[in-house]
């Protein structure tokens, strides 16, 4: 069984900062002992204290990606001078079947005009899969991606597939992967870090602070806390197991009194429902919140 949330809480309340910081790994780790798949954590507080749990692993990022992809298309806009506002050409050959796509669903014909800002909200804001390979194929594939997100130090993770390869093939989900501090230290540069494309850099937050997707996951237990979150989910579909292949949540989180963490919860082969990993994050989400808001 799992120690309760609020348990979990006090236990760690109880103790001097020094021993809490240390023993919040500790709480993380008995919060998901029992559930069955591979659970990964990272959190990243102020920019220096690190709690991981189950690191070592690499953990498929589903739409996760579409955030290193996002930071992407705003280094390729800056350094080819684009303006976000430049329109593209929708054919109708683009607006593909059997995948997630609101933008489909707004111009089932296609042969329409959107501009690259738009897709990007699509992407970010409600993990549009068809917008997202669009957006790839503006940049010049996922090596782009791949390349840039490399450039700003991150080395533990791989993005190699578009949405439409890994939907032809379940297991190319696996080839875009992640370890959960990777992906909270990417997290950590772009909102401590002033990039070359700066008023992109502030959009690309303000869309994922509106992000609609996953509010039931890292989100929930803060919508009623005067916290800022912004964050990005990935769902992927069951492997030949029956699993889910990845559920995921990274955000960062700024709190009213200034502190600020990013987080990254990392699902792998959930054997379970969707519901309860959701309920599974939202407890993650809770047992750090309270503890970095208590620590003082």
């Amino acid at each position: 069984m799992n120690i309760p949330v609020l348990f979990t809480t006090f236990w760690l309340l109880s103790l001097p900062v020094i021993a809490r910081t240390a023993n919040l790994e500790k709480a993380l780790t008995r919060l998901i002992h029992e559930e069955e798949g591979e659970i990964g954590i990272a959190v990243i507080i102020n920019g220096t204290d690190t709690v991981t749990v189950n690191n070592d692993i690499r953990y498929p990022l589903m739409s996760v990606f579409k955030f290193h992809q996002a930071l992407s298309v705003a280094n390729f806009l800056h350094e080819n001078k684009i303006s976000p506002d430049s329109l593209l050409f929708i054919p109708r050959k683009a607006m593909k079947q059997n995948t997630y796509s609101p933008l489909r669903d707004t111009h089932p014909d296609g042969n329409f005009h959107i501009s690259i800002k738009e897709l990007l909200t699509y992407t970010l804001q409600k993990s549009d899969n068809i917008a997202c390979d669009l957006l790839f194929s503006l940049i010049g594939g996922t090596q782009y991606t791949d390349k840039y997100i490399r450039t700003l130090g991150s080395e533990q993770f791989a993005i190699t597939q578009t949405e439409d390869d890994m939907h032809r093939y379940l297991n190319a989900c696996y080839q875009n992967w992640s370890t959960p501090l990777e992906s909270a230290r990417l997290l950590d540069i772009f909102i401590s870090t002033a990039l070359p494309y700066t008023e992109m850099q502030a959009f690309i937050k303000q869309v994922m602070v509106s992000c609609q997707t996953g509010t039931d996951r890292l989100v929930k237990p803060l919508l009623k806390r005067q916290c800022t979150i912004g964050h990005k989910t990935g769902t992927g579909d069951r492997n030949v197991y029956g699993e889910i292949i990845g559920i995921n949540d990274i955000g960062f989180v700024t709190l009213p009194d200034g502190q600020r963490y990013t987080i990254a919860v990392f699902i792998k082969d959930w054997k379970g429902n969707e519901a309860d990993a959701a309920r599974l994050i939202t407890n993650i989400s809770e047992t750090v919140y309270r503890f970095i808001s208590r620590q003082q």
